[in-house]
């Protein structure tokens, strides 16, 4: 079975130790280079992982920080999520314990 790969994004601690601390930084770098974002499109790509991402945007942010490839995307494997446990410790079921009941029709006496 092929083990199922995750990333984990570095963007905001390159910029970190590049000495840009806020995501309004990075806007006028980007429309230097022809990027064009939104501040909130800016502040996502900074702060949260991103899903999609334009090579575009991504070749000006190794450009602007002068950073490769793997200093911003870190390849992770996948790991399945824990049981959540419930107050008292025992563990609660997930979505996959669960399993359909066949359904019964009762005909009409």
């Amino acid at each position: 079975m092929t083990a199922k790969l995750d990333y984990r994004w570095h963007l905001r601690e390159v910029m970190a130790t590049k000495g840009m601390f806020s995501t309004t930084d990075l806007r006028p770098l980007l429309a230097e280079r022809g990027i064009d974002l939104s501040p909130s499109q800016i502040y996502r790509l900074v702060v949260e992982t991103p899903e999609r991402l334009n090579l575009k945007v991504l070749m000006a942010l190794l450009d602007i920080l002068d950073c490769s490839m793997d200093d911003l995307i870190e390849p992770v494997a996948a790991g399945r999520p824990r049981a959540k446990k419930a107050a008292d410790g025992t563990e609660t079921p997930g979505v996959g314990d669960f399993r359909p009941k066949r359904a019964r029709i009762a005909r009409p006496s």
